[in-house]
């Protein structure tokens, strides 16, 4: 049983490696490039579509594998209408993703597609976010179809939009992302979810296989392709946390996604204070703040993916937590992801850069307790 994990892993690993750079001639072929901008960070003309090799990889991987997984694996309707319900549903999301890549699809229709995708696994796999865990207590709470339906479908929406919205630099997307699944395949590992830690192996095998090609200097981008395909597959796995009570809370998905989502929030925010629409784009999101303060194009995409294990290392510690209803830890771990947020928004100036309220209290703190100790 164990060498099915081995398996896939390596299977999605390899097929990556050999399929990337098949996608790249492709759409060198096609036309699917992306061309510099004032908003760009890259200065040639470079090929999309890099989340076909992806896609791919799972794809084959799962079709390879499927006759060798055990029964114990996928052994409820729900565990198997989640699988199901990725492929399908993933299929969509890179077919929207991959026309965008090409054609440049407007919002609006981008959008359309992803909601189609979302009512798909909602309406036809009965895949719904039931119940949610309270943070600081025991219980849960159960949700009427009329709450549950559109919350779901607002997720799913939600946290592919997400991963696409820091799709910046060479390798970050694929970085967070990759670094998103396995903070979900270590907690499942822990947990004994077997059936999130063979699909999670299979994603992780192809995102890094990917990002042999992506990371900086990149030889191609994931493209809408890739970040849709890779947001929508933490959205799935993410809903499978959402369904085991006693395994994690409502704030775990969160964590595991933190860096996309926080981005996403700080960039509403920042809008919001400048009066521009919200879907409106601009150059200060987290990689562009990073590299204003001098930072290189590595070492930026590096910084995140230490971000993104610090939100991933919160992420686990909450759901054994969650597990032990150890509800201290919960509110610890809420103090420094809130503590955190706002100091790295802070010193980085993602909203604003100007105005700097916890620094400033804590210096004059700093300059409060030093004149104390001289006066002494």
């Amino acid at each position: 049983m164990e060498m099915i994990y081995v398996f896939g892993f390596a299977i999605a690993l390899v097929f990556a490696l050999g399929l990337t750079p098949l996608v790249k001639k492709f759409a060198v072929k096609i036309g699917a490039v992306d061309v510099p901008n004032a908003r760009k960070v890259h200065t040639r003309t470079m090929p999309r579509l890099g989340g076909l090799g992806i896609y791919g990889a799972v794809i084959i991987t799962f079709l390879l594998i499927y006759p060798w997984i055990p029964d114990s694996i996928f052994d409820t309707v729900r565990e198997a209408n989640l699988m199901k319900a990725l492929l399908v549903g993933g299929s969509i999301i890179v077919l929207i993703g991959a026309l965008d890549d090409r054609f440049e699809l407007s919002a609006k229709v981008k959008l359309l597609g992803q909601i189609v995708a979302a009512c798909v696994v909602v309406f036809g796999f009965d895949v719904t976010v039931n119940f949610v865990n309270i943070p600081f207590g025991s219980g849960h709470i159960s949700m009427p179809d009329w709450i549950a339906i559109p919350l779901t479908i607002i997720w799913i929406v939600g946290v592919t939009n997400a991963i696409n919205l820091i799709d910046g630099l060479d390798g970050l997307a694929a970085g967070v992302s990759g670094i998103a699944i396995g903070t979900m395949l270590v907690m499942a590992f822990v947990m004994g979810n077997w059936e999130v830690v063979l699909i999670s192996l299979v994603l992780l095998g192809s995102v890094v296989g990917f990002l042999f090609f992506n990371f900086h200097p990149a030889k191609i981008f994931m493209g809408d392709s890739g970040s849709l395909f890779l947001g929508f597959s933490l959205a799935m796995l993410s809903l499978l946390g959402f369904k085991q009570v006693a395994v994690v809370s409502f704030l775990t998905p969160l964590l595991i996604i933190g860096v996309p989502l926080s981005d996403t929030f700080f960039a509403i925010v920042r809008r919001w204070r400048n009066k521009k629409p919200i879907f409106a784009p601009d150059k200060g999101h987290l990689h562009h703040c990073l590299r204003e303060l001098g930072f290189s194009h590595r070492k930026s995409v590096l910084i995140i993916y230490g971000i993104a294990t610090f939100f991933g290392v919160l992420a686990i510690i909450q759901s054994i937590a969650a597990v032990h209803e150890a509800n201290w830890v919960t509110f610890i771990v809420v103090c420094i992801m809130l503590f955190s947020l706002q100091i790295g928004a802070e010193i980085i100036g993602i909203v604003d850069k100007t105005r700097r309220p916890l620094l400033d209290f804590l210096l004059r703190l700093r300059m409060k307790t030093g004149t104390d100790s001289h006066s002494k």
